[in-house]
């Protein structure tokens, strides 16, 4: 009996372990997906001035064959307890105004995380400092442009929010950060050859108008979907999640073109 109980209690134990490492394996919808930062490094590459580019690449040499579109995805690779805050900021329902006291205490949300890693790129700090800010500056301000970066924290910027669309079970975060783009049906190249000969007009540098522009599309009538995608909504929020990757792609080289000069 005592053998029978120690085995059951093995097996137990064996489960608990599973659930646990499947649960840190398991890919955690936080951002856009490996797609839309790649599209908004591309774009971006593409219009950093000269004195910027070379600054970049003698930035990305420290890591031979590094490119701006693979260093896009760093800051999600290498999330901790720590940086986990920095990726997003969480914003009252009805009040898309940015209260850095109320919104962003001790300064642990995407807007200032973005400031930080601003300053020290634009500083004498040793290149290989200035290279991971180069990282988080570039996942940063392509994420404060995903709409449910500004979300509400009630439902964890959408990710409790379950639906079902293109066929599987999902949440609206997830259908945000992938599931629009990957509908398009368009290579990363291709998406972003298409965005960038769109004029986005003048282009505000300050990323708390970012974020509380992309807090007004999720308060929007309608931002919420049925519990079921319909055609309708597809149709309405594709051209908006292009344009966010669009203005996220223009606001990140001239942000880089006016420190790197």
């Amino acid at each position: 009996m005592a053998a029978l109980n120690v085995g059951k209690a093995t097996a137990v134990t064996m489960r608990i372990v599973l659930s646990l490492v499947l649960a840190l394996l398991a890919p955690a919808a936080h951002a856009w997906g490996t797609q839309g930062h790649q599209v908004v490094a591309l774009i971006a590459e593409q219009q950093l001035s000269p004195k910027a580019s070379e600054q970049v690449q003698k930035l990305l040499a420290l890591e031979p064959g590094a490119t701006l579109a693979s260093i896009s995805t760093w800051a999600d690779e290498h999330r901790n307890r720590t940086t986990a805050a920095w990726h997003y900021i969480n914003l009252p329902r009805g009040d898309c105004t940015y209260n850095a006291q109320r919104d962003c205490p001790d300064g642990n949300c995407v807007v200032e995380a973005i400031n930080r890693q601003i300053a020290v790129l634009a500083s004498d700090a040793p290149d290989e400092k200035r290279l991971m800010a180069l990282k988080y500056v570039v996942h940063f301000v392509a994420d404060v442009h995903q709409s449910l970066h500004a979300g509400y924290a009630d439902d964890r910027g959408g990710n409790t929010y379950q639906m079902q669309a293109f066929g599987r079970g999902t949440n609206l975060h997830s259908l945000w950060d992938s599931g629009l783009i990957e509908n398009t049906g368009l290579t990363v190249k291709a998406l972003a050859d298409k965005l960038k000969v769109e004029d986005q007009g003048e282009v505000a540098l300050d990323m708390a108008r970012a974020a509380e522009e992309s807090c007004k599309i999720v308060g929007e009538p309608g931002f919420y979907p049925p519990r079921k995608l319909g055609l309708d909504y597809i149709e309405r929020y594709t051209p908006v999640m292009e344009q966010r990757l669009g203005m996220a792609a223009a606001r990140l080289s001239r942000l880089l073109n006016q420190i790197l000069r």
